[in-house]
C-alpha cells in the first residue's frame, strides 16, 4: 500500500508549518480517501490493519487518534502492530477507554443500565490504558486523552466530589508517566458545566491540559478558549470531532451526508479561522500541538488539514 502521489504536492505547504505542530485525523479507515491518502482503491477492513503504511507518508498528516480505544482497551500488541506502521517521527493521540471515563454502563443499544463503579478508577486506567500505550508505542506515544462522557445528574450536582476523584486518577497517571516527560495528558468534557477554574486547578495540580473539544454539545470554540489561556503556557491539544450544524447527536447525520469523505461539504470557515490563530499564537511561543480532524468536522477530514494548515501559512 502506497500513499497517494498527489499528496506529495503538499510537501511545501507541510513545511511552511511549525515543527512541533502534528496533523491528524480520528480513524483511518475510509476508502474514499483514495486520490488524497491512498494511491488506489482499497476496502475499508484494509486499510483498517495496514492504512498507516501511506497515512504516515502524507506529509502533513504527522499524528493520528485512535479513537478505537475508547470502545475497548487494546493490548500491548495491539498498539505495537500500529507503531511497527510508522516511522519514528510519527506521534499517536490516544483515547482511554470508556470504562474509565464513562459515568454510566450501557447495555448493548447504548442505553444506560447503571452508574459505572469504576468511574475515574487509578488502578483500572492504569491497566487498561496507560501501561498497554507506553508498553506498545514507546516514544511514538504523543498524547493520552480521558473524554469524559456527557454526566447524569447525580455528578453535575457533585462537581467537587467529581474533580477530587479526576484528580486521584490524573495523580496517578502523572506518577506513571515520571520517566516520560514528552507525553502529553489531556481531559476533554462534554459537559460545558464543567469549564471553570475548578477543572483549571485540577488539571494544573497534576500536569494535565485542556483538550479543546470542538464537539456540538459543547460550545464554540471561542467559548472554550479562556480555558487554554488560564492553563497557559501550554501545550494545544485540539480535536475538531462534529460540526455543530449537526446539534450534539448529529453522527448519523453528519455521515450521511459527508459519506464517501472525499470531499468538503460542511465547511465551518469561523471555527478554521479562529483554530488557526490559535495554532499560530501557541506554536509561536515554542509550545507543542496536536490537531486531530474528524470527517464529521466538514466532510473530509485530509481537506480540512490542508485548508486549516493554509489558514496557517495565510
Amino acid at each position: 500500500m502506497l500513499p497517494a502521489p498527489a499528496a506529495q504536492e503538499w510537501r511545501a505547504l507541510a513545511q511552511q508549518l511549525a515543527p512541533q505542530l502534528r496533523f491528524g485525523v480520528s480513524t483511518w479507515s475510509y476508502p474514499g480517501w483514495e486520490g488524497l491518502v491512498w494511491d488506489g482503491e482499497y476496502e475499508s477492513s484494509t486499510l483498517s490493519k495496514h492504512g498507516l503504511e501511506a497515512y504516515h507518508q502524507h506529509p502533513l498528516l504527522r499524528t493520528v487518534c485512535v479513537d478505537r480505544t475508547f470502545w475497548r482497551p487494546l493490548t500491548a500488541s495491539q498498539y505495537a502492530a500500529y507503531a511497527k506502521q510508522v516511522d519514528d517521527d510519527f506521534r499517536f493521540v490516544v483515547k482511554c477507554p470508556a470504562l474509565v471515563t464513562d459515568a454510566q454502563l450501557h447495555g448493548e443499544e447504548g442505553r444506560t443500565r447503571e452508574l459505572n463503579p469504576a468511574f475515574l478508577d487509578p488502578a483500572l486506567a492504569l491497566q487498561e490504558f496507560v501501561r498497554p500505550a507506553l508498553e506498545g508505542l514507546g516514544p511514538r506515544l504523543g498524547v493520552l486523552v480521558f473524554q469524559l462522557s456527557p454526566l447524569p445528574w447525580g455528578w453535575l450536582n457533585r462537581l467537587p466530589t467529581l474533580f477530587e476523584k479526576l484528580g486521584l486518577m490524573l495523580a496517578a497517571v502523572r506518577e506513571a508517566l515520571s520517566a516520560h516527560d514528552a507525553v502529553i495528558v489531556a481531559v476533554e468534557v462534554r459537559d460545558p458545566e464543567l469549564l471553570g477554574q475548578a477543572l483549571v486547578d485540577t488539571l494544573k495540580a497534576h500536569g494535565a491540559t485542556f483538550c479543546l473539544g470542538l464537539h456540538g454539545k459543547m460550545p464554540p470554540i471561542d467559548a472554550q478558549l479562556p480555558m487554554l489561556r488560564a492553563l497557559w503556557p501550554g501545550p494545544l491539544v485540539c480535536r475538531w470531532n462534529l460540526n455543530r450544524v449537526f446539534g450534539a447527536y448529529g453522527y448519523a447525520d453528519a455521515q450521511k451526508k459527508h459519506d464517501p469523505f472525499n470531499a468538503i461539504l460542511s465547511e465551518d470557515i469561523p471555527t478554521r479561522t479562529v483554530l488557526a490563530r490559535t495554532i499560530r499564537g501557541i506554536t509561536g511561543a515554542g509550545q507543542p500541538a496536536y490537531v486531530t480532524i474528524s470527517n464529521d468536522a466538514e466532510g473530509c477530514a485530509p481537506l480540512s488539514i490542508q485548508r486549516l494548515a493554509q489558514a496557517i501559512g495565510a
